[in-house]
C-alpha cells in the first residue's frame, strides 16, 4: 500500500530539537487531543482520510532521531499505518470516568520512538458517542500548526469529507483560508522585526551562557532583549502549592462542560476586556476555590503560567514545527472578587502585549537546542521553577467540521508540561463553544475533574454579577464593595 522512501537525513530545527529533548519520565512531550464524533467512523474510510490528508504532511512519515551530534528527521522506510491507528473498545458502555482513565493512561505512556511519533485511537463505545484520541509529539508541530492539520483532515460538509480523490473545490479552499486566517491571526508587519529580534536573542543567549555578567552589563543585544532576558532570569520561583509539588510519572486529564462563546464575548465587550481576559480570570477563580477546599491558603499568593504566543506568519501557516514564544502570566489566585480578578488579568495581558518576552523565549529555545542535553535540562528546570502551569488558548474554527463522514461535535486537547511544571490548562474555541482541558500530575491533583468543574461555575457567577454591572466598556471592580 505504501511506497518505501529513501533514508536521507534532514536536520531538525533547533527549536524543534529543544522540544524533542525536553521529554522526561515525569513530563512526556505529547499533545493529546479528543474528537467527539456524531457516529462511528468506518475504519477503512478513516484510515484513508489520514492517508490522503494527514500524511500529505511528509513529516508524519518521518522518525525523529536524536544523537550526540544533533537531531534529525529520517523517512521511515518501514512505515505502516496500522501501527498508528487503532480501534478500541472500553469495558461495557464507557462513561466519562472510564474514558478519562483511558485518556489519562495514554497521556502517561510514551510514544514508540522506533516509529513516527503519533497515533490515533478510535474509542467505539463511549456512552456519549465515538471518540478519536490523538497523540502527536510536540517536536512535530505546535498547537496552531495542529489546528491547520485538523482543517486539512476535515471538510465543512459530510459528503466532501468522504471524497478523498478529487481536489478541494475553490469554494471550500477559500472557506478554509478564511478559517485559517482566524486561527493564525499573524502579526504581519511586525514579523520581520520579530525575526530579527529572535535571532538577536539566540545570539545573546549563547554569549550569556559563556559569560552571565553580560546581562548586568547590558552588552550583546538590544536594550529590549537584554531587559527581557534579565527579567526572565531574575524572576522568583513560584510558591509551593497543591499544583506545584514533586512530580511522579502519571498524568490525569479532565475536561469541563462547554461554555457558549457568544456569552463570553458579550461580557468581554461590556467590560472593555477580551475573551482571553474573561476566561483566564475565571480560571484563576477556579484554581483558588480548589486550593481553599484542599486547605491550601491562596491569599497573598500569585502563581504564574507560561503562555504560548503565536509568531507564525500566515504564509508559513501550513508548515509544521514550532513557531511560538512563551510569556509569564501572573494568575491572581489571591483575589476573591471576580471583577477585581478580571481587571488584574486585563492589565497583566496588556503589559505582556507590549513586551518582547515571546520573541526572547523563542530565541532562547533555539539557543537551548544547540546546547548539550544536560545543559538544556538544567536550564529548563530553572525556568520551569518560575511557573506552576502551562496555559494554552487556541482559537479553533467556528463552523462544524466533518471527518470521514462523521461530524466533529466537540474537540479539545491537552498541552504537555516541561521541567518541574505539573499542570497544563488548554482552552479551545470551536463552533461557537469554548472547551477547557486540564492535565495534571497525579500526585498533586489525583482528581482533576474537581478543579475543572469549577471553570463553568466561576463563569456562571460572573454572569450573575453582570446583571448589576454597567455595560459601558469598563471593568467596575469596586462594584461588589457596595454590597458588602
Amino acid at each position: 500500500m505504501f511506497q518505501y522512501l529513501d533514508s536521507k537525513k534532514e536536520p531538525m530545527r533547533k527549536v524543534d530539537t529543544a522540544w524533542l529533548r525536553m521529554e522526561s519520565p515525569h513530563n512526556l512531550m505529547m499533545i493529546t487531543g479528543l474528537l467527539f464524533l456524531d457516529k462511528m467512523p468506518d475504519l477503512a474510510q478513516f484510515t484513508e482520510a489520514l492517508e490522503k490528508k494527514f500524511l500529505k504532511y511528509r513529516r508524519f512519515r518521518q522518525l525523529a532521531h536524536q544523537t550526540a551530534s544533533g537531531s534529525y528527521w529520517q523517512d521511515d522506510k518501514y512505515f505502516d499505518m496500522t501501527a498508528h491507528v487503532r480501534r478500541v473498545a472500553l469495558p461495557g458502555k464507557a462513561n466519562y470516568r472510564e474514558l478519562q482513565d483511558y485518556v489519562s493512561n495514554l497521556a502517561s505512556t510514551p510514544l514508540d520512538k522506533n516509529k513516527p511519533l503519533w497515533s490515533f485511537h478510535i474509542v467505539e463505545n463511549y456512552d456519549q458517542g465515538p471518540v478519536v484520541v490523538s497523540r502527536i509529539h510536540h517536536c512535530y508541530a505546535d498547537g496552531i500548526a495542529l489546528i491547520q492539520v485538523l482543517l486539512s483532515m476535515t471538510s465543512t460538509s459530510r459528503e466532501k469529507s468522504l471524497d478523498f480523490h478529487s481536489e478541494e473545490s475553490r469554494k471550500e479552499e477559500h472557506q478554509k483560508l478564511g478559517l485559517l486566517k482566524q486561527v493564525v491571526n499573524p502579526a504581519k508587519k511586525q514579523f520581520a522585526h520579530s525575526l530579527k529580534l529572535m535571532n538577536e536573542a539566540t545570539e545573546l543567549g549563547k554569549k550569556v551562557l559563556q559569560d552571565p555578567s553580560l546581562i548586568e552589563k547590558g552588552l550583546g543585544g538590544s536594550v529590549d532583549i537584554v531587559e527581557e532576558l534579565f527579567n526572565a532570569l531574575t524572576l522568583s520561583d513560584d510558591p509551593e502549592t497543591v499544583y506545584k509539588t514533586e512530580l511522579c510519572t502519571r498524568k490525569r486529564v479532565a475536561w469541563a462542560q462547554s461554555l457558549p462563546l457568544d456569552e463570553v464575548k458579550a461580557i468581554a465587550k461590556a467590560t472593555g476586556t477580551t475573551v482571553n481576559d474573561v476566561l483566564i480570570s475565571n480560571l484563576a477563580g477556579a484554581l483558588r476555590e480548589y486550593m481553599i477546599e484542599r486547605g491550601d491558603d491562596p491569599d497573598n499568593k500569585v502563581i504564574r503560567a507560561t503562555v504560548p504566543v503565536n509568531l507564525r506568519p500566515l504564509k508559513h501557516a501550513k508548515e509544521l514545527g514550532n513557531h511560538f514564544g512563551l510569556v509569564f502570566l501572573n494568575l491572581p489566585i489571591f483575589e476573591d472578587n471576580p471583577l477585581k480578578r478580571l481587571a488584574y488579568v486585563h492589565q497583566e495581558m496588556n503589559e505582556l502585549k507590549k513586551s518582547k518576552q515571546a520573541i526572547m523565549s523563542l530565541g532562547l529555545l533555539s539557543m537551548i537546542g544547540l546546547t548539550p542535553q544536560a545543559v538544556q535540562t538544567m536550564l529548563l528546570n530553572q525556568f520551569s521553577k518560575k511557573a506552576t502551569a502551562v496555559l494554552t488558548n487556541v482559537p479553533g474554527p467556528q463552523v462544524p467540521l466533518y471527518i470521514a463522514g462523521c461530524k466533529v461535535e466537540k474537540t479539545m486537547f491537552w498541552v504537555p508540561q516541561n521541567g518541574t511544571i505539573g499542570m497544563g490548562i488548554s482552552i479551545l474555541s470551536y463552533n461557537g463553544q469554548v472547551e477547557f482541558g486540564l492535565i495534571v500530575d497525579k500526585k498533586s491533583v489525583p482528581q482533576p475533574h474537581q478543579v475543572i468543574v469549577r471553570f463553568p461555575e466561576q463563569f456562571a457567577q460572573l454572569k450573575e454579577l453582570m446583571m448589576l454591572h454597567p455595560w459601558d466598556g469598563e471593568v467596575h471592580d469596586d462594584l461588589l464593595d457596595e454590597y458588602v
